[in-house]
């Protein structure tokens, strides 16, 4: 049996409808596991789920806003009744507020602290539960950004979730070792997103990308996808606490 093989696990993927996500999703669902594609649009969760079945997967559509308690509740209660298991969780939504230290409110860097740290944080504690209940163990990846390593000028805030998202996964892996949960991140660097959009048709940052990394290009969802497999399974049993950057070299690039 291949170490990448995830068959007959359930894996949630938060904000799995695009981009990142998506790309995820579909590798994981390659590998045999039963994806819950998580997002707020409906129409764009069915239609993720359609592709993927298309392709021959296994997948289920999982509407709720990640950010409401309520909401969280019943999304676990689901795959517990309808699953009767969970073995991978990918914390992948993420908020942007690009403002800088003076022009970002209070609020709103709350919401944004509280979007990216405080609620994979309360979703890393319901699925350890269902992982623990199961006593398999279980896979936990956090989508974190090479913003946790380096500072950019004018995007305070959004730079400090993601470090404290670092540091939430070398303790979420201290404290779910002895369960046999993994708890390991991603720290992606620029990559070709909707979100993205505008900066990708921005001449400046491709030129900025060509002097600053390694490889001189912005990466394909696709190219972090198996990352994000390889850290969900069995080959990486004895990896944990760690934040691998797939980044094009930005980090290690002077």
């Amino acid at each position: 049996m291949s170490p990448f093989d995830l068959t007959r696990q359930h894996a949630l993927i938060t904000g799995s409808s695009t981009g990142l996500g998506l790309a995820s999703a579909r590798l994981l669902a390659g590998a045999g596991a039963h994806v819950w594609l998580n997002g707020r649009d409906e129409a764009k969760l069915e239609s993720a789920v359609a592709a993927i079945k298309a392709d021959g997967g296994a997948a289920t559509a999982l509407a709720f806003d990640v950010t409401d308690e309520a909401a969280r509740v019943r999304a676990f209660a689901r795959i517990e009744t309808d699953a009767g298991r969970l073995d991978i969780l990918v914390n992948n939504v993420g908020l942007r507020d690009r403002r800088a230290l003076f022009d970002i409110d209070s609020a709103a860097a709350r919401t944004l602290i509280e979007t990216n740290l405080i609620t994979p944080f309360e979703l890393a504690r319901s699925a350890a539960k269902l992982m623990i209940a199961g006593g398999r163990g279980g896979r936990i990846v956090n989508v974190s950004s090479v913003a946790g390593s380096i500072a950019n000028p004018g995007d305070p805030v959004y730079g400090v979730s993601k470090a404290g998202l670092d540091g939430l996964t070398r303790a979420l892996a201290a404290e779910l070792g002895p369960h046999a949960i993994t708890v390991n991140g991603v720290a992606p660097g620029f990559f070709k997103t909707e979100a993205n959009a505008q900066s990708m048709a921005d001449p400046k940052i491709a030129e900025w990308l060509q002097a600053r990394t390694a490889l001189g290009r912005w990466g394909d969802p696709v190219e972090l996808a198996p990352a994000v497999l390889f850290l969900c399974s069995s080959a990486a049993s004895y990896i944990t606490g760690h934040v691998l950057a797939v980044d094009g070299g930005l980090l290690a690039h002077y």
